[in-house]
C-alpha cells in the first residue's frame, strides 16, 4: 500500500487481525441485492479494464477522499494482470463502467485490494459474481485486508494474523486458476448464491 496517491513510497502491512470471506456457506447475500442480480441490470465482465478498474477504485469518494492506490501500484498491479496474476471485476452500464474490483489470485487464495461504486449496489454485485466465479475454480479464501460494516453484512471473519498466515500456505499449495466463465452460466452461479 501507499500512503496516498503522490505518496512515493510503498509499504507492506501485516496487522494483527485480518478479514477473510471463506468460500463457503457463510458468504451472505441480502434479500434484496439477490433481487437486483436477478434483474440483471447491469453486464458483469472478467479482465476487458483492468487498469481502469483500478482507477475507479483510485478516485477520491465522498466516504474516502485520499486513496492508497498511487502510480507505481497501477504500474505493478497492472503487470501482475498481464501475467495472468490479477484479475478485475467489472460492472457495466452500457459502454460505461459504473462499479467493480481487483484483486491476486495466488493459489486458491484471492487477495482483494479494492472496490468502487458509481451507481447502486455495484460493487457489491461485482463481489457476488467474484464469489460465484471463485467458489466454481476452487478458490477457499477471499482476503479482504479490514473489515468494514459494508462488508461484514456479508459474512466477513476477522481472524488473528497466525490463522491468518496459515490459511495463506495453505491456499498457496493448492493450484488453482481463475477461468472465464460464459456470461450465462456466471449469472446462473451468481444467482445461486
Amino acid at each position: 500500500m501507499a500512503e496516498s496517491a503522490t505518496s512515493t513510497e510503498l509499504r507492506w502491512f501485516d496487522p494483527p487481525v485480518r478479514a477473510i470471506i471463506p468460500l463457503d456457506d457463510r458468504f451472505h447475500v441480502s434479500r434484496r441485492l439477490r433481487r437486483t442480480i436477478r434483474q440483471k441490470p447491469y453486464e458483469v465482465r472478467l479482465n476487458t479494464a483492468f487498469e481502469q478498474t483500478m482507477r475507479g477504485c483510485a478516485a477520491p469518494r465522498q466516504d474516502h477522499p485520499e486513496t492508497w492506490i498511487n502510480e507505481e501500484l497501477i504500474r505493478l498491479y497492472t503487470e501482475l494482470h498481464h501475467r495472468g496474476c490479477a484479475h478485475s471485476i467489472e460492472v457495466w452500464e452500457g459502454e460505461q463502467l459504473v462499479g467493480g474490483l481487483y484483486g491476486v489470485a495466488l493459489g486458491s487464495a484471492f487477495f482483494a485490494e479494492s472496490m468502487f461504486s458509481r451507481k447502486r449496489d455495484t460493487s457489491k454485485i461485482a463481489l457476488v459474481h467474484l464469489v460465484a466465479l471463485l467458489r466454481h475454480c476452487g478458490f477457499t479464501l477471499i482476503d479482504t485486508q479490514f473489515q468494514t460494516d459494508h462488508l461484514a453484512s456479508f459474512g466477513t471473519l476477522e481472524i488473528t494474523r497466525d490463522h491468518y498466515h496459515h490459511l495463506v500456505a495453505e491456499a498457496l499449495g493448492n493450484e488453482t486458476r481463475v477461468e472465464m466463465l460464459d456470461s450465462a452460466e456466471w449469472q446462473s452461479l451468481a444467482c445461486e448464491i
